[in-house]
């Protein structure tokens, strides 16, 4: 694409965007004030006090299954502040208390067989990213950070980051007349931004009532953007807090780690496995503090990450890089700000690239640093890390060292332009080795809302590093550019385009596939059927994708997804469509290792793709995957299914079970693999827990096994204790055998968080 289109885009999107000014959000209008709070509060969850009578309290609205209807069941919420805490105080009333669910004591249970009480705090009114905090009959807390508006990038994307937790407490109480809450978020685990004594922000209150299927809401958000319509901050109602000060916070958790974890790996020889091994006991310590008002700064030293959960194990039949999340709380918190998304999964910083080897293999952090922030009209982001060096034990049993330590940084400024939905920012990104390697990249992007549910979407960045010489500008660039329309009612539509230059190569990024050109486009039109139909919603849809080679622009790739998706009023979803793939090969395609590949040629073949969901209020529940049909010269069965067993508040066993078949009937090829995966889980009370996460995967022949116990009195105390190993199932396959363990370790963790 020229630059001369480009400018002429740009030039569009800004005109078009200056005349959408005049449009105001129906949040904006007439904003809630939050009032501080006169007398004392007795902190039990009972919001009973009269300090609590003097607030008036904030209206619901039914969003479904009869969205603007008056709600089934009376709740009376209010909120307020003092010098230390923000609160919230809801009285959840029921006809009949019997009716009242709660199916778990799990921190962050995410299930639909609780009744929910909770908010979402657009803390900058930024109309972008947002915290969650909800509770149910049982006091567990549940906090997620919100980002992009809560705007889906792909079709298995969460929304939300449900690894990001604060500093918060939570009472809740039961009684004949139903149940109550009472919420206390210290000021310091809040971040906001204070103009002329006077801080705005966006709000949303949620109810939910899984006896009759119910969502109440504040304010009348309407279900036009789907499942996510209840999260965007968008659509927040803004409030206003006068005399709230923000509270500079400085939390100093440091941590013990006792252990012994060994490994068994090839020699260079490829005769034998080498065992090494060692007991472990490790300091680190964690520093949150506020630097200004609305600038934190974390630091970090001897960084670990024992406690994270496992990735689920995954097979790759595509072309395709896999993604696995984000885990670790570190680089959670904002994580918003470090956001640079190209489109999908792809972006321009991938923190997992931190403290990770590309094999996986972890690497030691020494340390960093982190700010993140607000100043003025600007979010600003500064990311410096430092990794030790990663060493392997060679064929004569000595030290040999894989990657040299290296310094990972990042900057990033965004700021908000025109209106609330448009922003303008840049990111830069450095990996500094020791060895004297290096790689930088750079990006510049654009997000304007031009008009109604329309925005324009326009990123461009650069890669360099040591060992790559440019021919042309367009050899380390990435370029995309999007129009959409964000709405599940009505007309909603996606296009647009990007390509990748042979040389970019973010270091500290993502890219599912090099050196390519995309143009995508999807066009689908959404109903609400109103109170006779079992529907809640539906909708058709197409959408397309056309990959070409970045050298000659020849076809790589060309997919078609057409087909309907739905949610009834009882909660089953679903959705299922017709797929044709046009595809060409220019390397055979590796299934699995030296036995299962597709070989270059040009392929064109249909397949079948769809899920069902069932209600995720009932105590069991299962969401099911399936995709088969024609594959390449050959034809596929997958099928994943995800149980989920709620036995008491006590007792949770879920599990996935992926089976994939993939036959080259012509070819006399044939390939079967099945990951197992079981996760059961006890809790003795909303503070000890024991999880464990054991998964079977036959195409390495391998048991992972995660298994860990934790002691939480209060957030930022806590005690772990957790094994991890993976155990070889088939140890004559390979030459010389295998060992029973590839690894192993057992560690004990404890952090105090000293609130200063």
């Amino acid at each position: 694409m020229s630059i001369r289109l480009l400018l002429i885009i740009s030039l569009l999107s800004l005109w078009l965007t200056v005349l959408s000014q005049s449009e105001q959000a129906s949040g904006t209008i007439n904003p809630v004030t939050i009032e501080r709070i006169n007398g004392g509060i007795t902190f039990d969850g009972i919001p009973d006090e009269e300090a609590w009578n003097r607030i008036v309290p904030l209206d619901m609205i039914m969003y479904n299954p009869f969205f603007g209807k008056e709600p089934s069941e009376k709740s009376d919420i209010r909120f307020g502040f003092d010098d230390e805490y923000f609160y919230a105080g809801a009285w959840m009333y029921y006809q009949d208390a019997g009716m009242i669910s709660s199916a778990t004591f799990k921190r962050d249970y995410m299930g639909m067989g609780s009744d929910w009480f909770g908010f979402i705090l657009d803390t900058y009114n930024d109309k972008k990213n947002a915290v969650m905090f909800f509770t149910t009959p049982d006091g567990l807390r549940f906090d997620a950070g919100i980002q992009r508006d809560a705007v889906v990038r792909q079709p298995d994307e969460m929304p939300m980051n449900l690894n990001w937790n604060t500093f918060w407490d939570v009472l809740t109480h039961r009684d004949e007349k139903g149940w109550s809450a009472e919420v206390r978020i210290p000021i310091s685990s809040l971040r906001f931004q204070e103009i002329n004594g006077e801080v705005k922000m966006g709000l949303i209150i949620q109810r939910w009532i899984p006896a009759k299927n119910e969502t109440d809401i504040f304010p009348a958000i309407p279900p036009n953007w789907g499942e996510t319509s209840t999260v965007k901050p968008s659509q927040a109602k803004e409030v206003v807090i006068r005399g709230i000060k923000s509270d500079k916070p400085l939390y100093i958790a440091p941590y013990l780690l006792t252990g012994y974890e060994s490994d068994n790996e090839l020699n260079n020889d490829e005769t034998a496995y080498i065992r090494s091994g060692k007991p472990a006991l490790e300091p680190g310590l964690d520093v949150k503090f506020g630097l200004l008002k609305n600038i934190i700064v974390d630091l970090t030293a001897n960084t670990d990450f024992a406690q994270v959960e496992s990735d689920d194990q995954q097979i790759n039949l595509t072309r395709f890089s896999l993604y696995f999340p984000e885990k670790r709380t570190f680089f959670l918190e904002r994580a918003d700000v470090f956001d640079f998304s190209m489109g999908g999964n792809n972006n321009l910083f991938y923190s997992r690239r931190i403290g990770l080897s590309d094999d996986g293999d972890p690497v030691r952090i020494y340390g960093g640093a982190r700010i993140t922030g607000r100043i003025n009209n600007w979010d600003v982001g500064i990311l410096d890390m430092q990794t030790a060096p990663l060493h392997k034990t060679n064929s004569a049993g000595l030290s040999e060292k894989i990657l040299p330590s290296e310094n990972f940084g990042v900057l990033r400024f965004r700021r908000q332009v025109i209106n609330d939905e448009s922003y303008v920012g840049t990111m830069a990104t450095s990996r500094l080795g020791t060895d004297g390697s290096y790689n930088l990249a750079y990006g510049l992007e654009g997000i304007f809302h031009l008009y109604g549910n329309d925005y324009l979407d326009i990123r461009w960045s650069q890669a360099f590093e040591d060992s790559l010489v440019n021919k042309s500008i367009e050899d380390p660039s990435r370029f995309s550019a999007g129009w959409q329309r964000r709405s599940s009612k009505g007309l909603g539509y996606d296009f647009g385009y990007s390509q990748s230059g042979v040389n970019f190569n973010p270091g500290i990024g993502f890219e599912r596939i090099d050196d390519y050109s995309a143009t995508r486009g999807e066009v689908r039109f959404g109903w609400l059927p109103g109170e006779k139909s079992k529907l809640y919603s539906h909708s058709i849809s197409t959408r397309m994708m056309y990959l070409t080679f970045i050298d000659d622009r020849s076809l790589m790739s060309f997919n078609n997804f057409t087909g309907w998706t739905f949610q009834t009023k009882n909660q089953w979803q679903g959705n299922m469509n017709l797929v044709y793939s046009d595809e060409i090969l220019r390397d055979s395609l590796e299934l699995k290792e030296n036995e299962v590949y597709v070989l270059p040629d040009h392929y064109r073949y249909f397949s079948f793709r769809g899920s069902l969901t069932t209600p995720m209020s009932k105590p069991f529940f299962i969401m099911n995957l399936l995709e088969t049909g024609q594959f390449y010269d050959g034809t596929r069965f997958s099928l994943g299914l995800r149980p989920t067993w709620n036995a008491s508040k006590h007792f949770e066993l879920g599990g996935t079970y992926n089976i994939d078949y993939v036959s080259f009937s012509k070819r006399n090829i044939k390939m079967t693999n099945h990951i197992l995966g079981i996760k059961a889980l006890y809790m003795l009370n909303t503070k000890f827990s024991a999880n464990a996460f054991i998964q079977y995967n036959t195409a390495v022949n391998e048991i992972i096994t995660n298994f860990r116990i934790r002691y939480n009195p209060k957030e930022g105390n806590d005690l772990y204790f957790v094994i991890n190993e993976g155990r070889n199932t088939n140890l004559t396959r390979e030459i010389p055998s295998l060992p029973v363990y590839n690894f192993r370790a057992v560690m004990i963790k404890y952090t105090y968080t000293f609130n200063l």
